[in-house]
């Protein structure tokens, strides 16, 4: 009656396993998600009239590589439009940093977000010092000395708003690595007024040497694996990188959280801690994939060193967080 070998049919069975717990913990992170629905994430948001009547720089469904001048440099980044993209709809937007020596083409071959109800933008760095011609993000002792990146971002948020119809208040920020700590020390600090929440991934947090001061509370979802052998979950002071649970504290600290944090275990590997009562309906919230390495969670090709889980898939788990948030309705130009 069945023809399909013994081993093919337990790798189906496998597969559908996997693709189950995966779904299990999405379910159970989104619904702590739900369960209170933040000041800022009331309904509202239009683009700009003469942006959504003007035609995409490209077709629905597609990602193309785009260039764009700031600070007197040319700068490069890939833009995703999702399948369903019309003009008739304020699309949210992602901004997806890469980590060093990557792209933001290599990033979206590994992370997922393309997949997303979103328009992605994967904005490339500028080549830093070291060995290699390695691209990197501000905020890194490895970075290219002069270069503004929140300037860049600002600028390319402006081309994005300028081009496409999409909500001016639904911009959220991830990044993996060197991205992941651009977004978390420098990015969400100075542009919190256009950035509703961030979501690093792994992130390098490397000192900047100014004061974080966001204009806002900012949400913040952050993954990490605790056999992160490239930027170690519990610190290292010879490079100034803070142990990863004191850093999300610290946030939850800026957005004036509630100190009790709760710990929940909703996979053997996953345990998701979370901030609560935080100021204007903010929230914050820490991933820990126990014994995971230098990866994003859930990629099917190489992200990094080290264990990858399967447990979770970080696209879908960041989302059902990020999506909840929106920055106030001021015009922010």
């Amino acid at each position: 009656m069945n023809d399909i070998p013994r081993s093919d049919r337990r790798s189906r069975t496998i597969r559908f396993l996997r693709r189950t717990a995966t779904a299990t913990a999405c379910l159970v992170l989104c619904a702590a998600a739900a369960g209170a629905v933040p000041a800022t994430a009331a309904p509202g948001g239009t683009a700009k009239a003469a942006a959504c009547r003007q035609p995409a720089p490209q077709r629905p469904g597609t990602s193309e590589q785009h260039t764009l001048t700031s600070g007197g440099r040319e700068r490069t980044y890939q833009l995703h439009l999702p399948a369903g993209y019309t003009k008739k709809r304020d699309w949210p937007v992602v901004l997806a940093f890469h980590g060093r020596g990557n792209t933001g083409a290599g990033t979206e071959e590994f992370s997922k977000l393309s997949t997303l109800p979103a328009v992605v933008v994967y904005p490339d760095g500028v080549i830093g010092t070291g060995d290699g011609d390695r691209q990197a993000w501000q905020g890194a002792p490895y970075a290219a000395a002069g270069v503004d990146d929140v300037r860049f971002t600002a600028d390319l948020l402006d081309r994005i708003e300028d081009t496409l119809c999409v909500d001016e208040r639904r911009v959220y920020a991830t990044g993996k690595s060197n991205g992941a700590g651009f977004v978390g020390t420098l990015l969400a600090c100075r542009m919190a007024d256009r950035i509703a929440a961030i979501a690093p991934v792994a992130a390098a947090l490397y000192p900047t040497g100014e004061k974080c001061e966001p204009s806002r509370p900012v949400p913040v979802i952050e993954f990490h694996g605790t056999g992160d052998a490239t930027i170690p979950y519990t610190g290292d002071a010879d490079r100034g990188l803070p142990a990863i649970q004191d850093w999300v504290a610290g946030w939850a600290e800026l957005d004036g959280c509630e100190p009790r944090v709760r710990h929940r275990v909703i996979q053997p590997d996953i345990t998701v801690s979370r901030w609560s009562g935080c100021d204007r309906g903010a929230e914050v919230r820490h991933v820990a994939v126990t014994d995971g390495g230098h990866t994003w969670p859930g990629a099917d090709i190489y992200s990094g060193g080290g264990i990858t889980t399967q447990t979770i898939e970080a696209h879908e788990v960041l989302w059902q967080f990020l999506r909840q948030f929106r920055t106030p309705p001021s015009h922010h130009r």
